[in-house]
C-alpha cells in the first residue's frame, strides 16, 4: 500500500516514514500544503496522512479540495490542536479520522490499518482472502499455504498483497512499483521480477503467472 505524508515538521515526517516503510508500506513525504494537494491529486495513494497546520495551504483546505475534486482516498488528519471544534471541522471537510499530537506510533499504525481495511475490504467484509490452498490475511499480514504458515518479508507481503487484492486480473509491473515502492525509487524496475521470483519459490511456481508484456496474475483456481 502506498501512503502520502503531508507534514511540515520534517523530523516527525521522516520518523513516521521510516517506521511505516519498515511496516511494509511505500511512503512519500512532502512538507507543504500545496505540494501535498498536488501529490495527492496526481498520485495513486491508498491513504493520506495530513497535518492541519501547513505552509502554503492548511490541511482543512487540502482535504476539502481533494473531496471537491472527487478523490475518495482515506485521509487521516494530524494536529497539535486539541478540541471538539477542530475535530468537527476536520471531519466536516471530509477527513476519515483524526489524531491529536502527541500520539502513540502504535495507535497511528492501528488507525492506518483500520482505514485501509475499511477502504479495501468494504464495511463488514473479511480481510482474509482464500484462493485454493492459499490464504492471505491482509489485516494480520499472515500467509498460509495449506496448513503451513509462510514467512514473508514486509516487501514480499506487499507485492503479494497487490496480486491478491486483484486475483485473477493482470497487475502490471508499474502498478506494483507504484504501490510498493515510493516515487523517489530510482533503482532497477526489474526489482519486481526479483520479488515475484522469491514469492514463487516460497509459495508455488504456478501460483503467479507472467503475462508477457502486461504483468502478473495470481491464479484463482485451486
Amino acid at each position: 500500500m502506498r501512503l502520502l505524508i503531508v507534514e511540515d515538521e520534517k523530523r516527525l515526517a521522516l520518523s513516521l516514514a521510516r517506521g511505516l516503510t519498515a511496516e511494509g508500506y511505500a511512503v512519500d513525504v512532502v512538507h507543504d500544503g500545496r505540494e501535498g494537494l498536488h501529490q495527492a491529486s496526481e498520485g495513486a495513494y491508498d491513504l493520506v496522512i495530513l497535518d492541519i497546520m501547513l505552509p502554503g495551504l492548511n490541511g482543512y483546505r487540502v482535504c476539502a479540495a481533494l473531496r471537491a475534486a472527487g478523490h475518495e482516498v482515506p485521509i487521516l488528519m494530524l494536529t497539535a490542536k486539541d478540541g471538539e471544534y477542530d475535530e468537527a471541522e476536520g471531519l466536516d471537510t471530509g477527513a476519515d479520522d483524526y489524531l491529536t499530537k502527541p500520539f502513540s506510533y502504535v495507535v497511528l499504525v492501528a488507525r492506518i490499518k483500520a482505514l485501509l481495511r475499511r477502504r479495501g475490504q468494504g464495511a463488514g467484509a473479511s480481510p482474509v482472502h482464500v484462493h485454493g490452498d492459499l490464504k492471505v490475511d491482509t489485516a494480520a499480514r499472515r500467509v498460509f499455504l495449506g496448513e503451513d504458515e509462510i514467512s514473508l518479508t514486509a516487501k514480499e507481503f506487499s507485492v503479494l498483497e497487490q496480486l491478491v487484492l486483484r486475483a485473477g486480473e493482470v497487475v502490471s509491473k508499474s502498478e506494483i512499483l507504484e504501490h510498493v515502492w515510493d516515487f523517489a525509487y530510482e533503482g532497477d524496475p526489474n526489482i519486481v521480477e526479483v520479488y515475484v521470483s522469491t514469492l514463487r519459490r516460497k509459495l508455488r511456481p504456478g501460483l503467479i503467472r507472467t503475462v508477457r508484456g502486461a504483468g502478473y496474475r495470481l491464479e484463482t483456481s485451486p
